[in-house]
């Protein structure tokens, strides 16, 4: 499976942003497969932000990001989202997407398959 993440930019804080992320390839090897937003800044490890179940039955979210941050699958589409509102400068960073090997997780080294990325950058 093929990842390409898109939406990022640079907003000022309190704005809002939507990340897409595509998958190509066997739609079977993605749909039953639960997804994932993860994100990191330079020096740091990745991080968690959201995900979701191959059904959608399933959303967590990091602290930081609850109320804010809403992560959505189109499985026809073959298509993740994370809407991101009221962005604080503190959510800046390179987001990723990914496919987990389960149904279900949130835990990165669950994942075995990412985008490239996309640079979300908040001034104040």
């Amino acid at each position: 499976v093929q990842l390409q993440a898109s939406g990022g930019g640079l907003v000022q804080a309190g704005d809002s942003l939507r990340l897409s992320c595509v998958a190509s390839g066997r739609a079977r090897t993605w749909s039953n497969n639960g997804m994932g937003w993860f994100r990191q800044v330079p020096g740091k490890e990745r991080e968690f932000v959201a995900a979701i179940s191959w059904n959608g039955g399933i959303i967590q979210y990091t602290d930081s990001v609850k109320g804010r941050f809403t992560i959505s699958r189109d499985n026809a589409k073959n298509t993740v989202y994370l809407q991101m509102n009221n962005l604080k400068e503190e959510d800046t960073a390179v987001y990723f997407c990914g496919v987990s090997r389960s149904a279900y997780s949130a835990n990165s080294a669950s994942y075995t398959s990412w985008g490239q990325g996309t640079q979300v950058t908040v001034s104040s």
